[in-house]
C-alpha cells in the first residue's frame, strides 16, 4: 500500500543511502547531496551505509517502508570493468529503485554513477561535470514539492532551471 504523501506543513525527511564501494567517489556524492539539503532550509537527511550498489534497492525499500522518510536518494558508483558485470548491476539497481517508488509511493532518486573510468566518476562527483549526488538530492526535493502541490492544487509547483542538453550543447 502506498505511503501517504509528504505534508507541506513540515520540512522533508530524506534518507541518503550510499554504497561503501568506490568510497572515494561515493563520499563526494554524499557530500554533494548533503550540501543540497543545507541549501534548502529545514531539510533533514540521514545517511545510511550500503555494502555496495546492488544492495541499494533493499535498503531503499526498508527506508521507504519505515515511515520515517519522505524520500530516498540512492548513491553508488559502478565503473566498467573487463566484463558486463557493471551493466548487470546497474540495470538491476535501476529497476529495483523504480520498483521501490512504485511499490511504496515514496520517491527514490538515482544518484548511481555508471561510468567507464575512475576519472569520469571523479568528474561527476564534484569535478568538472558537477556533483551528481547534489543533482539527485535536488531532483528528490523537487519531486517531493511537486507531489505536495498535487495534494494542494492551489500551491504552485516550484520551478528551477535545469540543464537542457537538447539546446545544441554537445553531450559529454
Amino acid at each position: 500500500m502506498p505511503k501517504a504523501r509528504p505534508s507541506r506543513a513540515r520540512s522533508p525527511r530524506v534518507a541518503i543511502i550510499a554504497s561503501r564501494y568506490n568510497a572515494s567517489v561515493t563520499d563526494a556524492l554524499v557530500a554533494g547531496a548533503q550540501e543540497a539539503c543545507q541549501a534548502r532550509a529545514g531539510v533533514h537527511a540521514q545517511v545510511i551505509a550500503s555494502p555496495g550498489s546492488f544492495e541499494l534497492p533493499t535498503l531503499a525499500l526498508a527506508a521507504a517502508e519505515s515511515g520515517r522518510f519522505d524520500g530516498v536518494v540512492a548513491i553508488g558508483c559502478l565503473i566498467q570493468g573487463e566484463t558486463r558485470h557493471d551493466q548487470v548491476i546497474g540495470d538491476a539497481v535501476a529497476q529495483g529503485l523504480v520498483g521501490v517508488t512504485l511499490l511504496t509511493g515514496v520517491p527514490v532518486t538515482f544518484g548511481v554513477l555508471t561510468v567507464k573510468t575512475a576519472a569520469q566518476a571523479k568528474a561527476r562527483a564534484g569535478g568538472r561535470q558537477g556533483n551528481k549526488g547534489a543533482d539527485a538530492m535536488n531532483a528528490l526535493l523537487d519531486t517531493l514539492a511537486a507531489m505536495a502541490s498535487i495534494d494542494a492544487p492551489s500551491a504552485a509547483t516550484p520551478s528551477r532551471r535545469l540543464p537542457d542538453k537538447a539546446k545544441g550543447r554537445k553531450s559529454r
